[in-house]
């Protein structure tokens, strides 16, 4: 029996998820999670194989909560399923610690066959982000500017692009205010940015951010 957890800030799509994964005789929903404070949370307080996760959510990201989640479960296998395209985030997630990345869009037994490999301690590649991981290999210099990044680079590059102050960056992601600042200077430099405005605009045009 495969235990899974449900990461999702709305309520339907973790109602539609349970329906669906319970109709598989070897998956069962071990529990749900509205962010990702409250998956930390879930994972804490039950034992979960494989970890369905989106990205976007109120709080705590499914970003954000990623690198404390294998902390505290390393050999618990986390799927993200998302609304942004595999492209714009997939590589990042995968080099921070993902075991999968699917799109909101694929085929409902997909998911089914991402839970089962990962499950099986494997990673779950797509065509498109094993495409992805092969042209990266092949020449660092062709990735685009956020693929650059560090994983805490990245996650403060999103929060800027948002708006999030400095300070409440630095609340959320238990840091100085200097150390978020000394992130944002390293970042800028890397991206060849200058200002708040030019990460929300690449931010924006790249789909990172809604």
């Amino acid at each position: 029996m495969i235990r899974i957890g449900i990461v999702d800030d709305h309520a339907i799509v973790r109602s539609g998820l349970r329906q669906f994964l319970s109709e598989h005789v070897d998956l069962r929903v071990q529990g749900e999670a509205a962010n990702g404070r409250q998956a930390i949370d879930l994972v804490r307080n039950q034992e979960i194989d494989v970890l369905l996760m989106d990205l976007s959510m109120p709080g705590q990201s499914g970003l954000d909560a990623l690198a404390m989640l294998r902390a505290k479960a390393p050999d618990m296998g986390i799927l993200i399923l998302s609304g942004y395209p595999e492209e714009h985030y997939a590589i990042n997630l995968i080099r921070q610690g993902a075991s999968g990345y699917l799109n909101k869009e694929c085929e409902p037994a997909q998911i089914v066959q991402a839970i089962r490999t990962i499950a099986l301690g494997r990673r779950y590649l797509t065509p498109v982000v094993a495409e992805l991981l092969a042209r990266q290999l092949g020449s660092k210099d062709d990735r685009p500017a956020h693929q650059q990044l560090s994983e805490r680079e990245f996650q403060v590059f999103l929060k800027l692009a948002r708006g999030t102050t400095t300070g409440d960056i630095a609340e959320a992601l238990s840091l100085s205010v200097k150390t978020v600042s000394t992130y944002r200077t390293r970042l800028m430099e890397k991206m060849g940015l200058s200002s708040n405005s030019d990460l929300t605009y690449y931010a924006l045009k790249n789909r990172l951010i809604d």
